[in-house]
């Protein structure tokens, strides 16, 4: 295989590295490529667009907080180097970022809009007050638009156990536009599991809330509070639908499956299913559970 093929592959897999695991896949690929230069000058363009689709959080330099690295926290570069700088609007901070390291630098003054501030901070206040009370461990960021009156609301909760070999990441983005009073976005769920095996959960839920014209001609306050309150619950009730979904796949699904005895050749439990552990009592260690 050519090292530029190599570098293809590397990236591809970069890319569909599970939350938290990015530095595991990315070591892999280094003993593949066994060239330190090339693999840099490669795999950068990729670190690049994992960190910003999977809203990789930074401690901001100077504080004591996080916030998130995504295209709408990108500044239009205008220097002579090309180097990109990254806002966090809680702080009012602009600053440098390393794609592999992870880590902010060069923090200078960044000057919002005055006219979108105010409902810009009031939807970051009720955003973290949502956080405390459902994401103990996650960030939020609130980026003011250059159309008036439009907000994008981030978060970003993270979860990592490689002593029990799981690890997840929720996503949500929000568009926010005052004008049209509409709530737009999506939610993303990223879940690995991979004890004697490997097993993802990948998903996104889109959402289209209107704003009764009382939410947005209140006062910022009043409004961000209110805003957040219909995400709760629609964030609620995808959360929800979810564990419906694990519970119908332990009734239903698991039992369609073809295969009547897995490779160990004993029968499955079906009353314990939720109980069974994937790689254990699912899989043999040598051949696995597979249906025919």
């Amino acid at each position: 295989m050519e090292p530029t093929e190599r570098i293809q592959a590397a990236c591809d897999f970069l890319l569909q590295s599970p939350p938290g695991e990015i530095n595991d896949v990315l070591n892999d690929v280094r003993n593949i490529i066994s060239d330190d230069n090339l693999l840099q000058e490669g795999v950068v363009p990729a670190l690049r667009k994992y960190n910003l689709a999977q809203f990789i959080t930074v401690d901001v330099p100077e504080t004591n907080h996080q916030s998130i690295i995504s295209e709408a926290a990108r500044l239009p570069s205008d220097s002579e180097d090309g180097q990109e700088r990254w806002i966090d609007p809680r702080s009012k901070t602009s600053f440098a970022f390393d794609h592999i390291t992870l880590e902010a630098s060069d923090p200078q003054p960044y000057e919002s809009n005055e006219d979108s501030e105010p409902f810009r901070a009031a939807l970051e206040k009720a955003s973290l007050n949502y956080l405390l009370a459902h994401f103990h461990d996650g960030v939020s960021s609130v980026f003011s638009q250059a159309t008036p009156n439009q907000f994008i609301l981030q978060i970003v909760a993270n979860k990592y156990n490689p002593t029990n070999f799981w690890s997840g990441r929720w996503r949500s983005e929000y568009i926010v536009d005052l004008n049209e009073h509409t709530v737009k976005g999506s939610m993303l769920v990223n879940v690995h599991y991979y004890e004697q095996g490997n097993v993802q959960l990948s998903t996104t839920h889109s959402i289209s809330l209107t704003l009764p014209p009382a939410i947005v001609t209140t006062s910022p306050e009043s409004s961000g509070t209110k805003i957040l309150a219909l995400i709760e619950a629609e964030e609620g009730k995808y959360q929800t639908s979810l564990n419906d979904t694990y519970h119908e796949m332990s009734e239903k699904t698991f039992k369609s499956l073809r295969r009547a005895l897995p490779m160990t050749r004993s029968k499955l439990d079906w009353e314990k299913v939720l109980g069974y552990k994937l790689g254990a009592e699912l899989s043999s260690t040598k051949g696995g559970f597979t249906p025919s």
